[in-house]
């Protein structure tokens, strides 16, 4: 029932907000959107505090957060180049798909202490945390493996990786250049910002190509090891 009642409040605020700004006119859009993806994002949160996770996994998560935000501000020399939705998308491998939302939500947000806050913090929390939470949902239906990886498995995972971003999670961001740096939405426009966003895009999907053929394995193995434990 709380999970429930959570996705209906965060339905009925986004419908509001929406409706709102709808009457206002202007740039009411611009908070319109920010306030619909957090009522997005808010049940997310709800879910993961409801099953009750245990020290450790609240530990690991703690720990593979903290290594996206790592991986993300170690390559700040390298505009683009950011491994950190390749560590979100291992975290929800491993730790089930509403542990890998969370990761995403909260690197994006704690990394954004670095690159620097702002209304488009919520649309990357968004971005990064359907990252952990669609992988999580296929590893939990078993089309991907939890550990072990064979060769090509691997290379699968990391080529779905690329496409991911470059089809899901790299458009979610731009979606929010669209809305804060756009002053009027045309069909030109929106045209303009997603094919000036896709470059960015294929250099985080070769990032996160690379960097799943690299860590996956290693990763998914230490946390297996330590789940058993």
């Amino acid at each position: 029932m709380r999970i429930v009642l959570a996705w209906s409040i965060a339905l009925a605020c986004a419908v509001a907000s929406v409706i709102i700004s709808t009457l206002l006119g202007g740039k009411a859009y611009v908070v319109a959107s920010v306030i619909v993806v957090l009522c997005a994002i808010a049940p997310f949160f709800v879910v993961f505090e409801s099953r009750r996770p245990s020290t450790r996994e609240i530990v690991m998560l703690a720990v593979m957060c903290a290594l996206a935000v790592a991986a993300r501000a170690a390559f700040v020399w390298l505009p683009g180049f950011k491994p950190l939705a390749a560590i979100v998308m291992i975290t929800g491998i491993a730790l089930g798909p509403s542990s890998g939302f969370l990761a995403g939500s909260l690197a994006a947000l704690t990394s954004n202490f670095i690159f620097g806050q702002g209304p488009w913090t919520p649309w990357q929390m968004l971005a990064f945390g359907l990252c952990g939470l669609v992988f999580g949902a296929l590893a939990q239906r078993g089309i991907i493996a939890r550990e072990k990886l064979s060769a090509p498995a691997l290379l699968a995972l990391s080529a779905l990786g690329a496409v991911f971003i470059v089809l899901v999670a790299g458009p979610v961001l731009d979606t929010s250049s669209l809305f804060f740096m756009i002053s009027r939405i045309t069909p030109e426009t929106i045209v303009t910002v997603y094919l000036a966003g896709f470059p960015m895009n294929c250099m985080q999907a070769v990032a996160t190509f690379v960097t799943l053929l690299l860590v996956a394995n290693p990763l998914l193995g230490k946390i297996a090891r330590i789940r058993r434990k």
